[in-house]
């Protein structure tokens, strides 16, 4: 089943914050990370993911830490094409949230951490420039990456029982409005 373009960058976004695991070594300086996004099995020996797409709800038995990637709520300006021209370019910002579990004194510390980490593996997808994500360099595709500052916060039992962040991760699309499954 063809999926549409936007969705598949969701979905290697998602793949590139799962390489948050101690498996794998975080850059600046070379240790392993201290968090993992990647899939677990649950008790009940069924796969589950830590990182999730355009879900706002979790409650007490989600794993922590996990990840969660939305359309930013002013992500509602389209992307506008000219004329007879279908082809776009544009910025879609995307809000990517992270929830761990609290220090006892420190609550945010491991968000600070973790935001961290998630930012390093999206920033390290700058290096492959001509394919980012690995979506090509050809319509559509992803052209540039921008990472905004995270803000953390403690928990406040409205958003969150725990500490967490949220950044705004900003992509520009070349995509034909005609085409979307293209």
């Amino acid at each position: 089943m063809a999926e549409p373009f936007r969705l598949r960058v969701l979905k290697a976004l998602a793949e590139t914050v799962k390489k948050v695991a101690p498996t794998h070594v975080r850059g600046g300086d070379g240790l392993p990370f201290e968090n993992d996004l990647t899939d677990y099995v649950d008790a009940a020996g069924v796969q589950r993911p830590r990182v999730f797409r355009g879900r706002d709800l979790f409650g007490p038995s989600d794993p922590l830490p996990l990840v969660s990637i939305l359309e930013h709520p002013r992500a509602a300006e389209q992307l506008m094409s000219s004329g007879a021209n279908t082809t776009a370019t544009g910025e879609w910002e995307l809000l990517i949230q992270g929830f761990v579990e609290d220090d006892p004194e420190h609550p945010t510390d491991p968000a600070h951490v973790l935001a961290a980490e998630v930012i390093s593996v999206i920033a390290a997808e700058r290096h492959n420039r001509y394919s980012l994500f690995g979506l090509g360099n050809r319509e559509p595709c992803v052209t540039d990456i921008r990472i905004g500052a995270p803000v953390v916060r403690p928990a406040d039992d409205t958003i969150s029982t725990t500490a967490f962040f949220a950044l705004s991760v900003t992509l520009t699309l070349v995509e034909d409005l005609a085409a979307p499954f293209a």
